[in-house]
């Protein structure tokens, strides 16, 4: 006799497939495991589903090639690639305070970030919790608590009284806010957002320039902070920010100094409030390209592998055929937000998407978008082994006489848990015992954790080589490969996932052969917070220098 099921049912995906929804119970002491036959026969299907060809991945890198081109190309593509108006490579000598907000997935982050040159820079920093209602309620509402936190962190780390930073009548504090979602850009001040990703849904953004709705917070939050305006030092050692070489014009003034950073000479003067000015809306990739050259000049690429997925690396304007109309010299350099994650999306023409991917593709809340995204990130990588082995579970494989309700609640799998899979260190694979034992309540066998920690495998190995394929579009279409160059990597996935960058390494070495080894992923700076402020300044300099002042 089979177990007995409680609570069955099916789910309707809107493609018509049909998604067993069940838990299981079963009074008898000896519970019934999959055989080590069964377990081996699952495995091979799995290896098949789940392998990555060099061949293969050579046709994606084409396909991926054609599809960045076509985004230079033209407006509103699947693939956006969009032109950041970051205006070359920063010099490495840029000086002085900048504000910096980050809005991510996760945590909003505030920083005070003080850049000293010779690619060197202080942080101070403090984050908060972003909640879900404040990801899926209204969006002005979620700016105004960015705006508040901006003037706590102010109110806590600039105060006059902790000797903080200090300004004469009339300057400006730089901030660069990193909005990590894809936007359409006119202007590096500007920003409409595309659509939502990472989970969010906030109301009434969508088609909106969120640079505009954050300004409108800081008026309502940030016009209320104040700071005593000091007198700087006169001192000749105030540093100013020298224009980066990829711009310099020599029918360009030379520029004035920066009135930042100053020393508090007298403390008389009245308290007024603090000036902030929004420099620059960067996306967090973006930054990171940008902070991962400042310090380390070989950096032409950054990649971000974390919850999302994402890229971004330095254009030439004669190559972005869409914004000729612009007048921008065509042998400037401007960087591109790539937005890869929509590669192949809608159509799925060109990954090897499984019936698992789609099943996560359409239960998702935005079904057809983000196809490659939901092949590698971290938000994706768990739920697609859950679906595996909610499907062994309905074909009487897995968990047999067990109550397997827990397992059955969508993103109940974290990604986390395929991370601590593959680098258990017992030869009884105890930590694999303890994950099912305290997250799922359900006993295991060896060999069903052993299958475990192969599948964990398959799908992390999986996201690694797809991740190869993009980078390695990218080396392909700029030419990078026969000098090599550096490519800064950031996100939880690249970060903390076992052997993650080695497979990423030895995808590349799939593409391109032993010439593949040119090409070396690094810990990438921190793009958000440093990458944001650096922006910022080379912002200043341009604008103030007269170069492009509009845009």
């Amino acid at each position: 006799m089979p177990p007995s099921r409680r609570g069955s049912g099916n789910f309707v995906l809107p493609s018509g497939q049909s998604i067993a929804m069940h838990t299981r119970t079963h009074d008898g002491e000896i519970l019934p495991h999959a055989t080590k036959t069964t377990i081996a026969d699952q495995l091979r299907k799995f290896e098949s589903l789940f392998t990555l060809t060099p061949q293969r991945m050579r046709m994606i890198v084409e396909a991926f090639k054609a599809t960045l081109e076509l985004g230079l190309a033209k407006h509103k593509q699947t693939v956006p690639m969009i032109p950041t108006f970051v205006f070359g490579w920063p010099s490495g000598q840029e000086t002085g305070d900048i504000l910096a907000v980050d809005l991510g997935g996760t945590n909003l982050r505030v920083c005070l970030v003080t850049l000293q040159g010779d690619g060197k820079f202080e942080i101070t920093q403090t984050k908060y919790r972003l909640t879900e209602e404040q990801k899926q309620g209204d969006g002005q509402k979620l700016f105004d608590f960015c705006a508040e936190c901006l003037k706590t962190f102010v109110d806590t780390h600039l105060s006059a009284e902790m000797n903080g930073l200090s300004l004469k009548p009339g300057d400006k504090l730089p901030l660069g806010f990193t909005f990590s979602y894809p936007c359409t850009q006119d202007r590096i001040d500007h920003g409409e957002l595309i659509r939502w990703t990472k989970g969010f849904g906030a109301a009434n953004t969508e088609g909106q320039d969120v640079a505009a709705m954050f300004r409108k917070s800081l008026a309502k939050f940030v016009s209320h902070t104040q700071l005593s305006f000091l007198s700087p030092s006169p001192s000749p050692s105030s540093s100013s920010l020298p224009l980066p070489a990829s711009l310099c014009d020599a029918s360009v003034p030379p520029l004035p100094p920066l009135p930042f950073p100053f020393t508090p000479t007298n403390s008389d003067t009245s308290p007024q409030d603090l000036p902030i000015e929004l420099t620059a809306l960067i996306n967090d990739t973006t930054g990171t390209l940008i902070a991962s050259h400042y310090v380390n000049p070989r950096t032409k690429i950054a990649v971000i592998f974390g919850t999302g997925c994402n890229a971004a690396y330095m254009e030439r304007v004669q190559d972005i055929p869409k914004i000729k109309t612009l007048g921008i010299d065509d042998h400037a350099q401007m960087a591109i937000n790539c937005e890869w994650g929509a590669f192949d999306s809608f159509k799925h023409e060109h990954l090897p998407r499984t019936k698992y991917d789609a099943a996560v593709d359409e239960t998702s809340n935005k079904p057809g978008e983000q196809a490659f995204e939901k092949l590698i990130a971290g938000r994706y990588l768990g739920e697609i082994m859950r679906l595996v082995l909610c499907e062994l579970m309905d074909d009487g494989v897995l968990f047999l006489g067990q109550n397997t309700y827990k397992l059955e609640a969508p993103y109940a799998f974290d990604t986390a848990f395929l991370s601590l899979m593959e680098s258990d260190p017992t030869d009884e694979l105890l930590t694999i015992v303890g994950i099912f034992a305290h997250f799922f309540a359900v006993e295991t066998t060896l060999a069903e954790r052993q299958f475990f920690r192969a599948l964990a495998t398959l799908i992390g190995r999986r996201a690694a080589r797809l991740s190869a394929c993009g980078i390695a579009a990218i080396v392909s279409k700029m030419g990078y490969l026969e000098e090599g160059c550096l490519v800064g990597a950031d996100g939880s996935l690249y970060n903390k996932y076992p052997g993650f960058a080695d497979r990423v390494h030895e995808g590349l070495v799939d593409v391109f052969g032993e010439k593949g080894r040119n090409i070396v992923t690094h810990n990438a700076e921190d793009g958000s917070g440093v990458g944001s402020a650096i922006i910022a300044a080379m912002t200043k300099i341009r604008k103030d220098a007269g170069i492009y002042p509009n845009v």
